[in-house]
């Protein structure tokens, strides 16, 4: 996690602030609900908000930090700064609790904050993809199986292809959050033995969690493998739509472009350079977000009840992966909407090959004129290698060969070349993928 690929609203969930703000409401939430229970005084719930609630200030961060230097329990060292601003009462917090508690449910707060910044950043992301395939729904460029020249295509379906594969990553965010969002507080092995389940309910009420059904001391780690394996996934997404912009800004290409602001430079060494930095840069860190979903899995087994052999592992992908995705998406959105697109270098290539890409409709018409499937396609393949291979016209040589022309009048075969019966169809699957 490094300020080249933060922003500022993400970083600031994982600061030591925010997450001792989370243990303290933890805490001071558990103690109102062991007043109510009547295993602690009211009056000293009550002390624990009005004498801790206090804003986690470099002061303070500092005095825990120099704590724990001497306990080596990161909690204990929270636990005991706290109790200098409560005083007496403070022997009532964390009652029939362990670490665990703590820190878990803090997690999923945490995640669970970093899950709505990244649904915002995706809403963003959906809005410029529908943008942009809107305006290009009738850009007619050619599609590439293998990198080679199929069928045509419109710009406008390529981005609704993204569209709707970050509208199932969206759903799948979604769905991970309510899955992470559980609350933990039932003490050592999870038996609730010294503390009331009901205080668990309390503070899952407080903090907008669901109660974790079977704890065992740590909150189950198929749940954050699920997490991230949904980050790696949306990551993966990013990747796909970056790369296809790094491939159709190449030189032979120069379909669409990153934009390139004035004064910006390319190259140290050659100044007409305008490389893909940024969405070479999202391929870079998509791998860095998807290099977390296997230690993540790996969580999953525990020893027994617990052990700790995760948390070095969540310390780092925790903040790495929220981070970084959230940076990349932010960045992927800002791509999309300054995208410059040039249809007519579209156009141009889509000419390049003479009209090849209407191999299969001839192929068809072949097939529905009497010619055998096999026969239709020796036939095609002939007229399109000469095509391919000196430059002819593929029309005009289809009108040429006797044994096709036996079949098709020159009528037919131009009525073969019409571009409109390949965007026949966006609309129908503009709708499938726009319509709310």
């Amino acid at each position: 996690m490094i300020p080249r690929y933060s922003r500022p609203e993400m970083v600031s969930i994982w600061e030591p602030a925010n997450k001792f703000k989370i243990w303290y409401e933890i805490e001071a939430h558990a103690c109102d609900g062991q007043a109510k229970l009547g295993v602690i005084p009211e009056e000293a719930a009550k002390a624990v908000w009005d004498n801790g609630n206090k804003p986690y200030t470099d002061e303070r961060i500092a005095r825990i930090d120099e704590i724990e230097r001497e306990t080596k329990h990161d909690v204990i060292a929270f636990l005991t700064e706290l109790s200098e601003h409560i005083g007496d009462y403070s022997r009532f917090v964390h009652q029939g609790m362990t670490s665990s508690d703590v820190l878990d449910t803090c997690l999923n707060v945490q995640l669970t904050q970093a899950a709505d910044l990244l649904l915002s950043d995706m809403d963003k992301l959906l809005t410029a993809l529908e943008k942009r395939a809107e305006e290009h729904k009738y850009t007619v460029t050619i599609g590439r199986s293998h990198g080679i020249h199929a069928e045509p295509v419109t710009f406008g379906l390529k981005l609704a292809k993204h569209f709707a594969e970050f509208k199932r990553g969206r759903d799948r965010l979604a769905a991970a959050r309510a899955e992470i969002a559980t609350c933990a507080i039932s003490g050592a092995v999870g038996t609730f033995a010294n503390i009331d389940p009901s205080v668990e309910t309390h503070v899952a009420e407080k903090l907008g969690l669901a109660v974790e059904p079977v704890s065992t001391q740590v909150i189950p780690r198929d749940r954050h493998a699920m997490f991230f394996a949904v980050l790696g996934v949306i990551a993966s997404s990013i990747e796909n739509l970056s790369v296809e912009i790094r491939h159709l800004q190449r030189t032979e290409l120069r379909e669409a472009e990153e934009f390139f602001s004035k004064g910006q430079k390319g190259s140290s060494a050659m100044p007409h350079k305008r490389n893909p930095v940024l969405t070479e840069n999202l391929t870079g860190l998509a791998r860095l977000v998807r290099s977390a979903v296997v230690p993540a899995m790996e969580n999953v087994a525990l020893w027994h009840e617990r052990d700790i052999s995760h948390s070095s592992v969540e310390r780092m992908i925790g903040p790495d992966a929220t981070v970084t995705l959230d940076f990349a998406l932010a960045r992927l959105t800002s791509v999309v909407e300054n995208l410059v697109v040039y249809g007519e270098n579209m156009q141009k290539n889509l000419d390049q090959l003479g009209g090849l890409h209407n191999s299969q409709r001839v192929l068809l018409q072949l097939t529905q004129h009497g010619v055998s499937r096999e026969d239709a396609y020796r036939l095609v393949q002939k007229n399109a290698m000469e095509s391919w291979q000196t430059g002819k016209s593929f029309q005009d040589l289809l009108k040429q060969d006797e044994e096709v022309s036996a079949k098709l009048s020159d009528e037919t075969i131009d009525s073969l070349f019409d571009m409109e019966y390949h965007t026949k169809h966006v609309d129908t699957i503009f709708k499938r993928v726009f319509e709310k």
